[in-house]
């Protein structure tokens, strides 16, 4: 393989953007699923505290902070989920 179709393929391969598990799609999608990823992060870090609250070795504020946090995350899912599928219910009552 010649030097020169090497160095292409490497900075064609730099250029374009990232595929694998941490790829993140532009638009919508990529909105999504930062939102997604946000929220279990969330709920995730509110589980820890409360697991280092039941041992001691949390203080209890960062625990109400953290149970605060993962209920306004929890809330708002929720809220967004219902406003979803009344939309998908509007849709279905359309006249064809």
């Amino acid at each position: 393989m010649d030097v020169r179709t090497s160095l292409a393929a490497q900075g064609y391969a730099a250029t374009r953007p990232a595929v694998g598990a941490n790829a993140v799609p532009d638009g919508p999608a990529g909105a999504l699923a930062a939102t997604a990823r946000d929220f279990a992060a969330t709920v995730a870090e509110g589980e820890a505290v409360a697991k280092a609250a039941m041992v001691g070795q949390a203080d209890p504020h960062a625990l109400v902070q953290a149970l605060a946090e993962s209920q306004l995350a929890v809330e708002t899912a929720v809220t967004v989920r219902d406003r979803v599928v009344e939309a998908y219910q509007e849709i279905l009552r359309m006249q064809v």
